[in-house]
Order: structure tokens, then C-alpha cells, then sequence
């Protein structure tokens, strides 16, 4: 008997759904609540495409390797399809530093390496298409889900049996054997659920940062400037972090992140002209920006209230409900300055498709689920977690007058900074070995466990700064005082504001 699933969201998590699932016997039907993209290519799905269901859409985003190798094994048409839409590659090679490019030897396995770049409304569009035009994919723009229809079962379990929504003004219900939320932060199905008698255990906590983004285009003429070497065109001077994201057909946009405490900073910021005098006072950005160089194409889009979370739908072996799965930010959502969000939405639909392959028995496909997204995704996001405490604190520490950090403190530092991030700076080896976590290829810290590549680690640090001078990057920009004098912001505003917290507290 074939199997009819129903996908709730045609975004990145929807999408790669009905590609993990849409090639099989079962027919795949895709809800959304959005209408369809306007007509055309990248440029105008950019400026054109209305996706209130996505708040995100046009931020920077990033799409790790993992991703493209799940494309690239079991779409490779698609890779064709994003190829031809000015979506590109950015191999290992292109991540070397200028040092560690005159040692270069290649290695079969960097091909597992290399990421896809492009703004998130020109994947989006192409991987939207080719879902389109699968044989057993349907989708259906123009439907807001209101209810998920739950049954109870004789044993008391609850059995998700589709969705009810509103359709051009008119209920609509889609019956399902498989019912797959893929409804984004906002979603309420699991809502539902826990009203319905389910218990989902959930986890939230700040990420504590703000991220605003503006995209950019080369001018006719103009090319990229170098991404490596010096002055970087990434960094993190504490009190804010920066990147640039190459995107497609000769764009691509600037991320400033600031730290929730740093409030006269994330006020300013949304202004178009400070926001390009940021950039302009960064020399790795300044060579991306300056108006002979590139001009704007967008707005500032800030976007605040980022929330770690994750959810549990299977407790003590006993799943929550029936043919219902969660994936996305709807059960994992990740701060974005990892860039993982995209890609744990691809592996989830790959052990989705899994665990539905396994078995058909609902009980056991939804433990068997479970238990393979916390084993490929649970230490990333618990290493993201210690990431961002980390710097919360930092954040708090620099507005703070007279602080100075223990013993523990700044030796943790130094490991990280003068032994890690050196190491991985001069040994292509070790780049080479980081990067397969950082990308999701293995755990993220498996590669530093290796005792081999720890004692490389220490050997590099105990060298001391003076012989790593030159592993070194360059200085990102200017400290927190000097550039906010140069943006003419109260630099000591905050610092009080933390001193009064202190009190208060």
C-alpha cells in the first residue's frame, strides 16, 4: 500500500524532505503557506519573493559541505541545476591560508570538503523546482495549516492522521499516513500536541547576539578580493563579529553580528549609513565595499530573539505521538552563526527517510528517528551551546571596569587562540581534520581527541608567539572605544548600563 506523507513548509527543512522521501513508492505532498515564487531567475526571487513564512530569508547564510555531499550522493542533477543558476562552489584549496598553500599536497577525500554558496532565495528557488518536478512530489502554495488531526489509539497513543487548513478561504482537510512538520520556529502543531496530552520536553536558551545583514553587488568589472590572507574578511573583535558570504551572479552580502548587551550598537546599526561605515572602518570589508568596488542591492535586515532550541519527541523510549516528525527549526534550531541550520534540516530528512525505509511499524519508526538525530546532531549543538556561553560572557567581561579573567580563564584562552586556531592556520593537515567536523562530516571535536593531532596542537603553542608571528591574522579592526567614537556612539553608555545591572543583580 502506498503511503502518502504530508510536509507542512516548502522551506529549506520542507524541501529537503520531499527529496529524501519524494524518490520512493510514497506520494509526497508539500503545504504551504506562502504563495509561489515570482517568475524569472535569482534576481528576482531575491527582491521579488514574499516568504513571510520565512523571517530569515534574506539574511547571509551558509551551506556546509555535509549538504552539498547529501545533494551531490543522491541528487546530482540538482548540483547541475544550482551550478547553472550561478550558485558556487568553494573547495578545501579555497580555504587555505597563504602559508599553508605552498605546502598543498591534495587529498582524494578534500572533495568531501567543499561548500555551496549563494543567497538563500536562489537555493531555495532551484532546489524548490527540482522538488517540483519530482514524479511523486506535489506541492500546494497557498495553504495555512491550522490544525494537525490527531486520533488516540486503543493503547492511548496518539496517531497524527494529516492536517486541516484554510485553502483560498475554504477548509481543506489532507488525510496522511505520515505527517511531517517542517512549519519553521513559529509552528504550533507541536502546540497541539502538548494540548491533545503529549509530553515534549523542550530545551531554549539566548544565543545572546543579534545578526544584521545588507547584500551587495560587484560593480561591471570589478571581481572578489581575496577571502584569505590579509586584512581578513572575517573576525571577532568581542564586542562584534563580522564575515562576508560570496553569493551568486556576482553578489554577496556582509554579516555584523553584536553581542544583545552592546545596546547603543545594535540601535545604530540598522541605519543603512552606519552600517556601511562599519564596513568601511573594518579594512578586511572595506575592500568589498567601497563604493568603486560594489554597491548595495538591500536594506539592513536585522533579525533578534534567536533562541536555542531543541525538542525531544521521544521520551524513555516512548514516542510522543504517531506518524509525526519534526524537523527543522520546528525541533532543532541552531544560533545561525554556525551555519548549520540548513544542513541539520538535510540530515534529518536523510535519517527520516531511514528510519521510515526500516520499518512499518509507527513506534519503532519514530524511536528509530529519534535516536539517529540526537546521535548526528545533539554534539553540535551542545558544542554551539558552550560556544555561545562563552561568549555571552566575554561580552558582559569587556563592559565590565577593572575585570580580569582567572588563571583558568586566560589559559583557555591561549589554548584557543595561541595553540588551536594557529595550529589549524599552519598545518593543512589539521585544517584538513577540523574542517571535517566543523562541517559535520564526524563529531566536532573528534579530530582534537586524536592524540596525534593534540600533540601537534601543544607543540605549536609551546613554540610561543614570537616563532608563530606569522601564523598570526592580521588585526581586524579597531577596539570598541575607537570605533565608537568613529560611528559617534557613546562608547561608556553600555558600560554604565552593565554597571547598573551588576547592582541591581
Amino acid at each position: 500500500m502506498t503511503e502518502t506523507v504530508v510536509v507542512v513548509g516548502a522551506g529549506i527543512a520542507g524541501l529537503c524532505s520531499a527529496l529524501a522521501l519524494g524518490r520512493s513508492d510514497r506520494q509526497v505532498v508539500i503545504v504551504e503557506r506562502d504563495g509561489p515564487p515570482p517568475a524569472g531567475g535569482a534576481d528576482e526571487a531575491f527582491h521579488d519573493w514574499k516568504r513571510t513564512g520565512v523571517g530569515h530569508l534574506r539574511q547571509s547564510h551558509a551551506f556546509l559541505a555535509r549538504l552539498r555531499n547529501i545533494i551531490r550522493q543522491d541528487h546530482p542533477q540538482l548540483l547541475d541545476d544550482l551550478a547553472a543558476a550561478g550558485v558556487r562552489d568553494l573547495t578545501f584549496q579555497d580555504m587555505l591560508t597563504d602559508q599553508q598553500r605552498e605546502s598543498y599536497e591534495p587529498k582524494p577525500q578534500d572533495a568531501e570538503l567543499t561548500i555551496i554558496t549563494s543567497r538563500r532565495t536562489t537555493l531555495e528557488l532551484v532546489l524548490r523546482r527540482y522538488v517540483e518536478a519530482l514524479p511523486n512530489v506535489t506541492l500546494r502554495p497557498g495553504i495555512f495549516v491550522r490544525r494537525l488531526q490527531i486520533s488516540r489509539r486503543p493503547d492511548g497513543l496518539l496517531q497524527a492522521t494529516g492536517v486541516r487548513a484554510d485553502e483560498n478561504g475554504r477548509e481543506v482537510e489532507i488525510q496522511a499516513d505520515v505527517v511531517v512538520d517542517a512549519g519553521g520556529k513559529g509552528a504550533d502543531l507541536i502546540d497541539q500536541l502538548r494540548e491533545a496530552g503529549a509530553q515534549i520536553p523542550e530545551f531554549t536558551e539566548s544565543a545572546g547576539i543579534l545578526y544584521f545583514t545588507r547584500h551587495y553587488r560587484l560593480r561591471p568589472g570589478r571581481s572578489e578580493p581575496p577571502r584569505t590572507g590579509a586584512p581578513p574578511a572575517s573576525g571577532d573583535l568581542g564586542f562584534l563579529k563580522f564575515g562576508v558570504f560570496p553569493a551568486d551572479n556576482g553578489c554577496f552580502s556582509i554579516t555584523v553580528c553584536a553581542p544583545e548587551i552592546e545596546y547603543e550598537m545594535r540601535k545604530a546599526i540598522m541605519k543603512p549609513e552606519v552600517f556601511q561605515e562599519i564596513t568601511m572602518l573594518l579594512p578586511g570589508l572595506r575592500r568589498w565595499t567601497n563604493p568603486d568596488q560594489a554597491e548595495p542591492t538591500s536594506k539592513v535586515f536585522g533579525m533578534g530573539d534567536l533562541l536555542c532550541r531543541w525538542r525531544d519527541l521521544v521520551v524513555d523510549g516512548a514516542p510522543a505521538a504517531l506518524g509525526y516528525f519534526a524537523i527543522g527549526d520546528n525541533l532543532a534550531r541552531t544560533n545561525p552563526l554556525y551555519g548549520r541550520g540548513c544542513s541539520f534540516a538535510a540530515v534529518a530528512a536523510s535519517r527520516l527517510r531511514e528510519a521510515l525505509d526500516g520499518s512499518q511499524d509507527p513506534a519503532t519508526r519514530a524511536r528509530a528517528y529519534h535516536d539517529a538525530v540526537r546521535e548526528d546532531l545533539r554534539p553540535f549543538f551542545d558544542l554551539m551551546l558552550k560556544q555561545d556561553r562563552d561568549a555571552i560572557k566575554r561580552a558582559h567581561a569587556a563592559l565590565t571596569p577593572g575585570h580580569r579573567p582567572s588563571f583558568r580563564a586566560r589559559l583557555a584562552k591561549s589554548f584557543a587562540e595561541d595553540g588551536i586556531a594557529v595550529a589549524v592556520r599552519q598545518d593543512v593537515e589539521l585544517l584538513r581534520q577540523a574542517m571535517r567536523g566543523f562541517h559535520m562530516l564526524e563529531h566536532p571535536e573528534a579530530w582534537l581527541k586524536r592524540p596525534g593531532n593534540l600533540a601537534r596542537v601543544l607543540r605549536s603553542w609551546a613554540r610561543g608567539k614570537a616563532r608563530n608571528a606569522a601564523a598570526y591574522p592580521p588585526k581586524a579592526g579597531p577596539g570598541r572605544e575607537e570605533m565608537m567614537r568613529a560611528l559617534g556612539l557613546d562608547h561608556e553608555a553600555d558600560v554604565r548600563l552593565a554597571a547598573q545591572a551588576q547592582i541591581a543583580a
